[in-house]
């Protein structure tokens, strides 16, 4: 797999909201969008946008005003219309719940781990409560508790169990 191939349709994905959101805060430039994309380490073409930014116009969701430039040709500014914004307002809701998820999945969120039959909070693991190695983890068909060598972990100041 390739994984250049699975960066770029990450990417992609979150594209339309990202330029969205950047014209949700005022009137934005191409190349204002474009230098603030960067910034963000989205790497943003002028190739990639206008086409978005017409799609975007043609659905409805942006308008654009054409303002005069003293040192060249006049510029596009591009804002969001009433149905943008709406639009808009559902992308970001969409985003939240996604990332929340794929952080919980991914194990950024409240991480719990199970040791012995107790589930145990990231802040009580530790490397004298917490040692599993193949030697000491037994998961089989037979046996599918999690048993271990070690000292079953305590939340409390009582003395520790040990698992037989």
């Amino acid at each position: 797999m390739n994984i250049e191939n699975t960066q770029s349709q990450m990417r992609k994905g979150v594209l339309e909201f990202c330029i969205l959101s950047i014209i949700q805060r005022g009137e934005a430039y191409p190349s204002d969008i474009i230098e603030e994309m960067k910034k963000s380490n989205l790497q943003l073409l002028e190739g990639t946008l206008y086409p978005l930014l017409t799609r975007l116009k043609n659905a409805d969701l942006l308008n654009y005003r054409w303002v005069e430039s003293s040192g060249g040709p006049p510029r596009k500014y591009f804002s969001l219309t009433e149905k943008g914004t709406a639009f808009y307002q559902l992308l970001e809701n969409t985003w939240r719940e996604m990332a929340d998820g794929v952080e919980r999945v991914i194990g950024n969120a409240e991480k719990l781990s199970v040791v012995g039959s107790e589930l145990l909070d990231e802040s009580q693991l530790t490397p004298d409560n917490l040692q599993l190695t193949p030697d000491n983890l037994q998961l089989t068909p037979d046996n599918p508790q999690l048993t271990t060598d070690n000292p079953k972990p305590t939340t409390d100041n009582s003395q520790p169990t040990t698992n037989n």
